[in-house]
């Protein structure tokens, strides 16, 4: 049905007469198109999930987020932070306002069911391994419509703990994502030893996360973004090590 369809109700009795012959035609209203669903804002079920896990988080783990306020409020944000365990996208993304974007990998989507849970909460799938193009392009749109997106540069989950060496592909991403995205660069403590590689599930010990300043290294070399991002997040894992030593 077109915009200058009209259906007429059925008569009660309280009609207006019809207008005057040389009355001007008032044309009909344009439809607004439905708005287009985008990360930028949260779905129910990431709403749903962020709730759950935040309580589950401050239960199990004592989590505690240091720095969230230099995280913008507004614009394209790549967040960069080292890899512990399976719990590390939980433990960034529960006391973060703004809906998150994550890269998972293309395995845990072979299951429809479980692959329609992690969509809903912004996953995408990237083949490990190799040089999915299709991944690096997504993550540089998101960026550049303005979301926040998580990844750990260090490729995967650490073997030790420590904050493992940061591979390369990180420095292009930022360099082609450009002026408009801001790099924040976090760190996670504890939850290596709640969930290493080998353990089947996680056992309760306190985590903790901090962000740190925005950065705009777009304008850097490959090589550099990378010697910065890789001091950034060993200075706020080594900071966080002292607060839980306090």
């Amino acid at each position: 049905m077109n915009d200058q369809t009209t259906i007429n109700a059925p008569s009660n009795g309280s009609e207006t007469a019809p207008a005057a012959k040389n009355a001007p035609s008032v044309p009909a209203a344009a439809k607004t198109p439905p708005k287009a669903l985008t990360f930028a804002r949260k779905t129910w079920m990431y709403s749903l999930g962020q709730s759950f896990f935040r309580m589950w988080a401050i239960i199990l783990f004592d989590l505690r987020a240091y720095g969230v306020q230099n995280i913008p409020k507004r614009g394209g944000v790549l967040i960069l932070s080292n890899h512990q365990s399976f719990l590390d996208p939980v433990m960034l993304g529960v006391k973060v306002t703004r809906p998150m974007s994550f890269l998972a990998k293309s395995e845990l989507f072979i299951n429809k069911i479980f692959g329609y849970l992690i969509r809903g909460v912004n996953a995408f799938p990237v083949r490990q391994g190799e040089g999915d193009v299709g991944a690096v392009r997504e993550t540089i749109k998101r960026l550049q419509e303005g979301h926040v997106l998580v990844m750990f540069p260090e490729g995967g989950r650490c073997d030790d703990g420590e904050v493992a060496k940061m591979q390369t592909g990180i420095g292009l991403i930022i360099r082609r994502a450009g002026p408009t995205v801001k790099v924040v660069p976090a760190a996670v403590a504890g939850a290596f030893a709640s969930w290493p590689r080998g353990q089947k599930f996680p056992k309760p010990m306190p985590v903790r996360v901090i962000y740190g300043q925005p950065l705009e290294l777009y304008n850097l070399k490959a090589a550099e973004i990378i010697k910065i991002i890789d001091a950034e997040i060993r200075r706020l894992f080594e900071e966080l090590r002292h607060q839980k030593d306090r």
